[in-house]
């Protein structure tokens, strides 16, 4: 438990959001208020498609565009490679176009180049457009550090209809990671610690209220819309209930966990990493997890906890190991519980070790088998 040093409350989010069906062709529009030589990372399912595009539209407003395509995996060498990318053209802003590693591979670069950025994700399967912070990957894909940045993003531009039609489970996984948002922030409340705003440059804030309620706004969309929005994007339709939800998972999210701050199921996720089927389990889907593992841990009442794992098996997020692939044994327990002892479980109202986490992944997962057997 790490309890905040000064009464001074901080809040930080996006200049701009936009979020909306066919927004990705107003790029042009955004991209224009920054300068006219526009650096471009896409990964690899849209490059081809929106290098022919935008080639088109930017010539046809007397700007310059260079596309380059995302490795795959953020690690400190991608970000140097595309780095010496965008100074050898002269970038003036730079658009990061893809998932969660493709937009925090290029706030990476647009941080070393000094100039603005502008996030466009073409998933809603985490809370990472809209934070001024980037996760970094070792090449093997488990977890190495973060990168913060002294302001989030320029501009975020959502395109519902890209989300819409994308595969389902990132929409489900992005719902898991908006889920942990209100009680990681509860938890940081009552431990009174310090949210992530212009953390490494000085932070150490308190939460403003209106990031609680923030928080609090993110859970209650995600119960009451969550299921139907899962429905509709399996159609490939936009409606009132996907549009909510796509906005918890990006912006609600987004702007919670960096004001509000990180707790007990962000451990877990990192942790669950740590084992080779953990590697290949989708970000959301091992803080949902976690989230369980979290509220047993807190000790919280049985009914907010049947909530909780209702929601994930209503959605179809993890509520065992087994779900995730990993198998239950006391030897990947222990190595989750160990790895997961960081400063995150910190933020906890309550002293944490690694045989209390252990105990409490025993638990949740048993839970777990429970609901799904009574189901």
């Amino acid at each position: 438990m790490t309890m905040i040093e000064r009464n001074t409350r901080g809040f930080s989010a996006p200049s701009r959001y936009f979020q909306g069906p066919g927004e990705i062709n107003n790029m042009q529009t955004y991209t224009s208020l920054y300068g006219k030589r526009v650096f471009m990372l896409i990964d690899v399912v849209f490059f081809e498609q929106l290098t022919r595009n935008f080639k088109k539209l930017y010539a046809k407003h007397g700007d310059y565009l260079l596309t380059e395509l995302f490795g795959g995996e953020i690690t400190e060498k991608e970000i140097k490679r595309v780095f010496k990318k965008a100074n050898a053209y002269g970038a003036d802003v730079v658009v990061g176009i893809g998932g969660g590693k493709t937009i925090d591979t290029v706030k990476a670069v647009a941080d070393d180049l000094h100039v603005p950025v502008v996030i466009v994700p073409t998933t809603a399967s985490s809370d990472a457009p809209c934070s001024s912070m980037s996760i970094i990957y070792h090449e093997n894909g488990t977890h190495s550090h973060e990168r913060n940045y002294i302001k989030n993003p320029d501009v975020v531009v959502v395109d519902s209809e890209i989300i819409a039609k994308a595969p389902i489970r990132f929409l489900v996984a992005g719902m898991g990671d908006a889920l942990s948002t209100y009680f990681e922030a509860r938890a940081n409340s009552i431990s009174d610690s310090a949210n992530y705003v212009n953390l490494g440059n000085g932070g150490g804030y308190r939460r403003t209220n209106a990031a609680m309620e923030i928080s609090r706004l993110c859970y209650n969309i995600l119960l009451r819309d969550g299921f139907k929005a899962k429905l509709d994007a399996e159609a490939g339709i936009c409606t009132r209930e996907l549009e909510n939800i796509i906005e918890a998972n990006i912006l609600l999210s987004g702007i919670g966990f960096e004001n509000v701050g990180c707790a007990g199921a962000h451990s877990l996720n990192y942790a669950i990493a740590e084992i080779p089927q953990g590697v290949k389990v989708l970000h959301g889907e091992r803080v949902a997890f976690g989230v369980i593992v979290q509220l047993v841990a807190e000790g919280s009442s049985m009914s907010e906890i049947t909530e909780v794992i209702e929601f994930c098996m209503k959605v179809g997020l993890p509520v065992t190991l087994e779900d995730m692939g990993i198998e239950a044994t006391s030897q990947n327990i222990e190595i989750i519980a160990k790895a997961s002892m960081g400063p995150l479980w910190d933020s906890e109202p309550f002293k944490v070790t690694w045989e209390s986490v252990y105990n409490s992944i025993k638990s949740a997962n048993v839970l777990g088998h429970y609901f799904k057997k009574k189901r």
